[in-house]
């Protein structure tokens, strides 16, 4: 079962009204949560596409914010859309400020953490020259295109968690935010929280030989922006269509 677009924008605003609220000590361990989801969603999908290639890597890695959405954790690029209950009044954007600096600090804690468990244990042994590639790529992107691709991967993303939230069951909600997330993977989009997984393992792996901390935040700040641009402009969006019809 679905939700109309109205009844999810009004749900949406309600429940956005809630977690913004919480403490910051939920809300820290939650963002942890979600940055460790989507680094082992990247782990998964590192070693699927060394076997199947792009397509393997685009299949396995949504299953990172499905874990997200249904283990209730809080993720930065996904949170975009609380520009959403912003415009329309349900939620201050001082509290969104202070959610998306919280929730993206920890979503860098527990990406960086798993990269380094990960890395550590030798689980990425068999594929470091891969994953060192895919990190010093990544770092050696200029701000303009990695700011474009991070547009562009955020707006599927948020749509993704907004088709999602539409989907009443655990089933509908998996199915509804695979085509998006599939659809950017595919398509080489720049995700800040999977790069904060992706940049470090390459780094732990080289030694910071091939690729090192100044690269990762190259690409951080501009990807970053670009997720914000994406998310936010979704958000947008969703408030000229539906917002205004409840007010």
């Amino acid at each position: 079962m679905l939700r109309t677009f109205a009844e999810a924008a009004a749900e949406y605003c309600a429940g956005v009204e809630k977690r913004v609220g919480q403490s910051l000590g939920k809300m820290l361990v939650l963002g942890v949560l979600a940055g460790a989801f989507i680094a082992f969603a990247g782990v998964a999908a590192s070693i699927a596409g060394t076997v199947g290639g792009k397509l393997a890597t685009a299949a396995v890695f949504p299953m990172g914010l499905a874990m997200v959405i249904l283990g209730g954790s809080e993720l930065f690029t996904g949170n975009c859309l609380f520009l959403l209950p912003v415009l329309g009044r349900k939620c201050r954007a001082l509290d969104a400020a202070r959610c998306w600096i919280a929730v993206y600090l920890a979503n860098l804690v527990g990406a960086v953490a798993v990269a380094l468990l990960v890395t550590g244990c030798g689980v990425l042994d068999g594929i470091a020259e891969a994953a060192i590639a895919t990190a010093a790529g990544k770092a050696s992107l200029s701000f303009g295109t990695a700011f474009l691709r991070g547009v562009l991967c955020n707006f599927l993303v948020c749509l993704a968690v907004w088709m999602a939230f539409c989907a009443k069951s655990a089933g509908g909600k998996v199915v509804s935010l695979y085509g998006p997330i599939f659809l950017f993977v595919l398509c080489g989009f720049e995700h800040c929280i999977a790069n904060m997984y992706y940049i470090p393992a390459g780094i732990f792996l080289s030694g910071g030989s091939q690729v090192d901390w100044g690269g990762f935040l190259r690409n951080l700040v501009p990807v970053t922006l670009g997720n914000m641009v994406g998310g936010c402009g979704l958000g947008v969006i969703l408030y000229y269509l539906y917002g205004e019809k409840r007010r």
